[in-house]
């Protein structure tokens, strides 16, 4: 599963599944012990748990990269490689 960015101790990934009927865009967040799945068009938690402080700077992130998250999703729904985000500073 490619990384897209990772910051504050939060990994952010994309799984591809080429060809096969995928359910709507979103993401993996991995922390510590706990993960998470996040929607993109929406930016909500919608399986998973975080703890509040880091869904928080997710749901951050995820607002100011909407374009780009929306954009790899295709790119690797199609076959192609995401991309790199910018981490929050």
């Amino acid at each position: 599963m490619p990384e897209l960015a990772r910051f504050f101790g939060i990994i952010v990934c994309m799984y591809a599944e080429v060809g096969v009927p995928h359910h709507e865009p979103h993401f993996h967040v991995y922390c510590q012990n706990t993960s998470a799945v996040f929607s993109i068009e929406s930016v909500r938690l919608i399986a998973g748990k975080i703890n509040q402080k880091e869904q928080r700077l997710v749901e951050a992130w995820a607002e100011i990269h909407k374009s780009e998250l929306i954009e790899n999703w295709h790119r690797l729904q199609s076959g192609s490689l995401p991309f790199k985000i910018a981490p929050l500073r």
